[in-house]
């Protein structure tokens, strides 16, 4: 398996915002940087700041082989933060990312490779060593809406072709914990600039 490196995972965004002028952009993209990284870091509870989130937001989810589902709420989309960064599965890369930001979205298309346990990949049917961690390889499309104090709605996040999707096991060298995520993601976590 080719090395995968955490702290790359949001070049894309990175890469737009350096080329992005217009303030509301800039500052879109800034919140949506600093998301994914507290996200990937396990520190989801400073993603529910005032100033980041709206008191409910709601996150709807589309993949292929599963219900669509949607968590309704501050309460709910926490539950899945928490139970990710306890199993490790708060883990993104990203490869081949496009993005587009306006006044309103930010919108990614990206192949995504999420760490998974082998526990949540058999619950879904998929034949998988139970003990094991994994690597999911899906091709993702997300549309994340904001609010005009620029903090996030929610999530509507869909799988949009699996006819390049994987599950990759992984050796147990090359998983990468939430605290080692913490450890390499903390100096790329900045502060939202002035709104």
């Amino acid at each position: 398996m080719a090395h995968r490196d955490i702290t790359e995972t949001n070049i894309a965004v990175e890469r737009l915002l350096d080329l992005t002028e217009n303030r509301r952009h800039r500052y879109l993209l800034a919140a949506y940087n600093r998301h994914r990284y507290l996200e990937m870091a396990g520190r989801y509870r400073e993603i529910f700041t005032p100033e980041m989130t709206v008191e409910h937001p709601v996150y709807r989810f589309s993949m292929i082989g599963r219900q669509p589902f949607t968590l309704d709420g501050r309460e709910a989309v926490e539950g899945l933060y928490e139970h990710y960064v306890k199993t490790n599965q708060c883990i993104f890369y990203t490869e081949d990312e496009e993005l587009a930001v306006g006044d309103t979205m930010v919108v990614s298309r990206a192949i995504v490779y999420q760490q998974a346990t082998g526990a949540a990949l058999a619950r879904q049917g998929i034949d998988a060593d139970e003990s094991a961690m994994y690597l999911t390889r899906s091709n993702i499309s997300m549309i994340w809406p904001y609010d005009e104090q620029g903090r996030m709605i929610g999530e509507d996040v869909w799988e949009h072709d699996d006819h390049d999707r994987d599950v990759i096991k992984l050796d147990p060298a090359d998983v990468l914990t939430a605290d080692q995520a913490a450890k390499l993601l903390g100096p790329l976590i900045k502060p939202l600039p002035p709104a």
